[in-house]
């Protein structure tokens, strides 16, 4: 799902230098999965349509190019996706790791002392 929000980019020279001066449009890109919003930048020069997501580290220098605005946001929001994808992933190794390593061990203690004192809420 993208919602268009019409705006003027101020750096595109710092973007993509072949596009000053070009009108850019930020779009929010939702997620369909994890249902993340992410604004992108998207513009047309020539025939071609260039996107980037400026605000997501894992892609803000990473730069789109296709030839309809429809395919680069499906681009944009498959790249989005996989990039959330693999966050999630990384951070189900981590925990996996830190409960190999007992890191959590004091956590679970503490737990369970508050639900054998009835310090909890079911939901």
């Amino acid at each position: 799902m993208t919602s268009l929000v019409e705006t003027e980019h101020t750096q595109i020279e710092d973007v993509l230098p072949q596009l000053k001066g070009s009108y850019i449009q930020l779009i929010e890109i939702e997620d369909p999965v994890f249902l993340e919003k992410y604004p992108a930048c998207v513009t047309k020069h020539a025939s071609r349509w260039y996107g980037w997501i400026p605000n997501f580290e894992e892609l803000k220098h990473v730069r789109y190019e296709d030839n309809s605005k429809e395919e680069l946001l499906e681009k944009l929001t498959e790249k989005l996706h996989e990039t959330l994808e693999a966050r999630a992933q990384a951070w189900d190794n981590q925990i996996e790791e830190d409960i190999k390593a007992g890191k959590l061990d004091e956590l679970q203690e503490e737990a369970l002392e508050d639900i054998h004192a009835g310090r909890f809420t079911e939901i």
